[in-house]
């Protein structure tokens, strides 16, 4: 009988959480794992273990946390724990070709767009901004060049018109933790084949910034209504009114029209506002130190009036 596949793993936050999981329930041997250093979380900023050190550390998993790979020292922990493969996923490191070399069978990589689409960091963010009908998970071998590998499996997921980042992440983690497992199965017995990615139709997904939350009124509505789901949980949304950020978590394309950012309804059903190309309701606010509410919740302890105006270029703040 065949000795179980070595699978070092390497990965930070909850999507690559659940791949982990997935790949320890599938009875795979996992000889080590490596995550970011643990990082301040929270309102003390106390530093926290990643979602992927924690599922390690109840496993029993050993866990090494360089904040680099480019020495011997570096990599001295994957080196010994001789992997057959080292599966990869948002782990927030660039492999150098050495790591590349380690592990017999190469290193695989849980993307979460259907590439070459969406290469880079933030591809569910720039897949739901853009307007894509459909994003999924590539599992693909690793080169030196970022997202670039050949292809070893692809399914789609469609986008739905209400999906924000936070619930087609989920639905993708399941789909990448599902895929892993499969593509280990058949990995070393060659029932994969590498496809090389076409040179067509790549585009690069970057980094999602802070200040990109806020809000610009001389976009069109529908935009701004797929930005506000794009950046849901992070970095959110905030239009500023009266030199308050107030934090909108939803909103819906809406008829009217008029000067950019100027309020047009205010009632129960949410908040009108002109943008560059028709307008948004605003139907669940968040104002700084307070909880998310309805527009009716909002507007009763935070009344606007038509015909104010939201700034598009005043400060972003946080809740």
């Amino acid at each position: 009988m065949a000795a179980p596949l070595k699978v070092a793993f390497a990965g930070t936050p909850e999507f690559a959480a659940a791949a982990l999981e997935a790949i320890l329930a599938a009875g795979f041997d996992v000889p080590l794992v490596l995550t970011q250093p643990d990082r301040p979380a929270g309102r003390g900023m106390k530093l926290a273990a990643s979602p992927v050190k924690q599922v390690a550390l109840a496993h029993g998993i050993p866990v090494d946390q360089p904040d680099k790979l480019r020495t011997e020292a570096q990599r001295a922990s994957l080196a010994a724990c001789a992997a057959d493969v080292l599966v990869v996923a948002a782990y927030g490191l660039i492999l150098p070709r050495a790591v590349l070399d380690l592990p017999r069978l190469g290193c695989v990589n849980i993307h979460a767009s259907l590439l070459p689409r969406w290469r880079g960091a933030a591809p569910i963010h720039r897949a739901i901004e853009s307007g894509d009908a459909e994003t999924g998970i590539t599992i693909m071998q690793m080169d030196e060049g970022l997202d670039t590998g050949p292809m070893l499996m692809k399914r789609a997921l469609p986008i739905g018109p209400a999906d924000t980042t936070g619930s087609l992440h989920d639905r993708l983690a399941v789909l990448g933790a599902e895929m892993i497992v499969e593509a280990l199965r058949k990995l070393p017995v060659g029932e994969l084949v590498a496809t090389p990615q076409p040179a067509d139709g790549a585009t690069y997904a970057a980094k999602i910034g802070k200040a990109e939350a806020a809000i610009d009124w001389r976009r069109p509505a529908a935009e701004i209504e797929r930005a506000m789901r794009a950046f849901n949980p992070f970095p959110g949304a905030i239009a500023n009114l009266r030199q308050t950020p107030v934090k909108v978590w939803r909103a819906e394309v809406a008829a009217g029209r008029g000067e950019p950012g100027a309020v047009l309804h205010a009632e129960d059903g949410g908040v009108v506002v002109a943008c560059g190309d028709g307008a948004l309701r605003l139907v669940e606010l968040q104002k700084p130190g307070s909880r998310r509410m309805s527009a009716g919740e909002f507007l009763r302890g935070f009344p606007v009036i038509p015909g104010e105006r939201f700034d598009f270029d005043a400060p972003v703040a946080g809740d």
